[in-house]
């Protein structure tokens, strides 16, 4: 079985129930906080390639929100890596590489699917 890692901010309300739905099916995984330990853009790339850049970014957090419009407007995919890079509160969470899969967001039903795949 590959390895399970799951990226996101400790303090996160979202990675809390995530997390917690892993433990509580007995799911050995990583977690990675990309607020204290940083995120590679080269990491950041592969998950456009896989999810697209529109799914990673979290247009709806605060710090998002708190861009002046002109960073907000015109947005690449060039440019929205290097915002996530620059500011990782800006990546949707948590995101969930289950050896291969990579799943952004928390739905209880999309885990479910994706470890029932894997049994």
């Amino acid at each position: 079985m590959a390895a399970i890692t799951i990226y996101g901010i400790k303090t996160c309300d979202t990675m809390k129930k995530a997390r917690t739905w892993l433990d509580a099916r007995g799911v050995a995984y990583e977690f990675h906080d990309y607020k204290s330990k940083g995120v590679e853009r080269s990491q950041l790339e592969s998950w456009a390639r896989k999810v697209g850049w529109e799914i990673l970014l979290n247009r709806a957090g605060t710090t998002f929100r708190a861009l002046p419009d002109n960073d907000k407007a015109g947005l690449t995919e060039k440019k929205a890596i290097a915002l996530m890079q620059a500011q990782p509160s800006m990546i949707k969470r948590p995101v969930l590489d289950a050896g291969g899969k990579l799943l952004v967001g928390f739905k209880p039903a999309d885990y479910a699917e994706a470890f029932a795949a894997r049994s």
